[in-house]
């Protein structure tokens, strides 16, 4: 419709332009595999691989299951499309996301929250190439295995089980975010140093990622203390079952569709709108490179990763394989809806089959 040489002053083309640059320039939000030796990245996967498997066995016991399957779904979406909006940092030129581990282990439970962690961090690294796959079991650990199985039991139980309000809600919530982005950053440091990365000195890298994390942390906790008392109104019984592990006839579907429309609009809409600032592993290596990026090392396993991930991502990025300007906000739009719904729908077929696995073995 359009000839080339008239393209760039075409109003629809500069409109394009704008949001693809100011709103969704790009999102990269886990670890790369760059950042990662073969041999860290083989020994971090196999201790999350560990806690998917510990995960599992521990939600066949929970006599909840049947009620719960729905709200992992859903909220495993929910924290999906969450994780598209990067908001900005005030005066750091970062920008930070949720990782929604505190928030999924108030509703779920520990172990049922990993299990929807892990359903949202593979769907990105397969389909959406966010993380890279040699990374995988990093991510995990930092984003799941340290607010869903470590935060969660040890330290955001023991604060709760004194009594749900929603002071305590807003005190746990807060204090569970801050500490799990800290130690997720402190991991990511560690990870990079036993990888040998020596464009990332320990003291160097350190010294920025823990700051910039400690206010993406006070950000989450916001975030989860808004989902978990707007929870608290609707259903307190939600929480009362994955805190106190107590069993209610009460009726969650009130809550589900309510955090389905939320979903929705926050996948289609709202992800739209996130901050083209690099995040806060961007912004911390490129404090201490220059760049935001590192370069992959010689390892035929960088290779072979990669490779695996152009097969299996069919929306890099969030966008179309075939990008250009005049697709790039649908092309947002339909990855945020498109994955919500494989999220949903892997982690419920996750938790149905734990769940008819654990009836069989009682009858």
């Amino acid at each position: 419709m359009f000839k080339n040489d008239s393209t760039k002053d075409n109003p629809l083309h500069e409109v394009m332009s704008f949001f693809r640059v100011f709103l969704w320039e790009e999102i990269v939000m886990h670890m790369a595999d760059a950042l990662v030796s073969p041999a860290v990245g083989g020994a971090m996967l196999a201790v999350s691989s560990g806690a998917v498997i510990y995960s599992v066995k521990k939600i066949k016991e929970d006599e909840n299951l049947e009620k719960k399957v729905p709200l992992m779904g859903i909220m495993s979406a929910f924290v999906f499309a969450a994780q598209m909006i990067n908001f900005t940092i005030p005066m750091t030129g970062s920008s930070g996301h949720i990782g929604g581990g505190i928030l999924l282990s108030l509703i779920l439970g520990g172990p049922a929250a990993f299990i929807s962690i892990f359903s949202v961090l593979l769907i990105q690294c397969l389909f959406f190439a966010d993380g890279g796959l040699l990374a995988l079991g990093c991510n995990l650990f930092n984003m799941g295995v340290i607010p869903c199985l470590i935060i969660y039991p040890y330290v955001i139980k023991p604060i709760l089980q004194r009594g749900v309000s929603k002071k305590s809600l807003g005190i746990a919530s807060m204090i569970g975010c801050v500490l799990s982005l800290q130690l997720g950053a402190f991991m990511v440091v560690l990870e990079t140093f036993f990888s040998g990365i020596s464009e990332l000195p320990f003291s160097q890298f350190l010294v920025l990622m823990q700051p910039i994390h400690l206010a993406i942390g006070l950000a989450e906790g916001v975030v989860t203390m808004l989902v978990a008392d707007f929870i608290f109104n609707q259903r307190k019984e939600i929480l009362d079952e994955s805190i106190f592990s107590k069993k209610s006839n009460v009726s969650f579907k009130r809550v589900i569709v309510s955090l389905s429309i939320i979903t929705f609009i926050v996948a289609g809409g709202l992800s739209l709108f996130a901050s083209s600032n690099p995040d806060g592993l961007e912004w911390s290596v490129q404090g201490v490179t220059g760049s935001t990026e590192v370069e992959n090392g010689a390892h035929d396993v960088y290779t072979a990763m990669n490779n695996i991930q152009e097969k299996t991502a069919f929306m890099p990025d969030y966008n179309y394989k075939n990008e250009d300007n005049q697709s790039v906000i649908s092309g947002t739009s339909v990855a945020g809806i498109v994955g919500g719904v494989i999220v949903f729908v892997f982690a419920g077929v996750i938790g149905i089959s734990a769940y008819k696995v654990s009836k069989l073995k009682r009858s």
